[in-house]
């Protein structure tokens, strides 16, 4: 005999209801956040239906941020999204911690090259001859154990000696002030909606195509550029807000 949840699937279109009662059961207390949800298979033989529509509404809470898919584990209801304060500069590293999720980083790529051997544009943000010394690096931010930031960063060599690999394991901010003496002043932005290509997607562990939100920026200690950097924030992790304050507090912000 079909169950009562089964039942109640009669009375309306079948994706309108099992949307419904999936949502309830997010806030029924059953599954809380960060756990894992149930499997197309375990909907679609717990409320009898058919795996396709068990998938498209499984997909469809996932693209609004219910719900999150990590790849080769399974759908999982989504933790509190991080803060992005456009107006502001606060390390991953607090703002992880501050959400309760403990912070981590892997470092994807550590290198030092001449200014002439990357991108022609990045030497004229940064202000520097082509024959200067650039470190590039590239750091997969994790937050409680979850892939969320892809960042790549261009440093002037000159402007942090010594820096090595083990260095770049912490807040990149609390480097700079702490071991470097740069009082990090404003960033100039630019924010915009991308899809992540395969390799991207595979790094922060969802799908390719997945949406994300890419900033690029250059950063100041004062009137100087430190570093320029091309960062994806997983777009089911992460919400941008820009609140109120004085003229005096804005960053420059772009959005395009």
């Amino acid at each position: 005999m079909p169950s009562a949840e089964a039942r109640q699937l009669v009375r309306e279109p079948v994706y309108q209801q099992m949307n419904a009662i999936l949502r309830e059961l997010l806030h029924s207390g059953e599954f809380a956040a960060g756990d894992k949800f149930l499997t197309e298979r375990e909907i679609a033989e717990r409320f009898q239906v058919s795996r396709p529509t068990a998938n498209k509404v499984l997909a469809g809470m996932v693209s609004e941020g219910l719900l999150e898919f990590r790849k080769g584990v399974g759908t999982f209801v989504c933790l509190p999204r991080l803060d992005y304060d456009v107006q502001t500069l606060v390390s991953f590293t607090e703002k992880a911690r501050e959400a309760g999720r403990t912070p981590a980083t892997r470092i994807i790529e550590f290198r030092r090259l001449r200014a002439s051997e990357a991108d022609a544009s990045i030497a004229a943000r940064l202000c520097v001859d082509l024959r200067c010394e650039l470190y590039v690096m590239a750091r997969l931010r994790l937050a409680g154990g979850i892939p969320v930031i892809l960042e790549r960063r261009w440093l002037p060599a000159a402007l942090f000696p010594g820096l090595t690999r083990p260095l770049l394991r912490g807040s990149f901010y609390a480097l700079c002030r702490g071991l470097y003496g740069h009082r990090i002043a404003e960033s100039d932005q630019t924010i915009r909606a991308v899809k992540l290509s395969g390799n991207e997607a595979r790094l922060l562990q969802t799908r390719g195509g997945s949406p994300a939100l890419l900033v690029s920026a250059v950063g100041y200690s004062g009137a100087n550029p430190i570093w320029w950097e091309r960062t994806l924030y997983r777009g089911d992790a992460y919400e941008f807000h820009r609140a109120r304050s004085s003229p005096g507090r804005l960053i420059p912000f772009v959005s395009r």
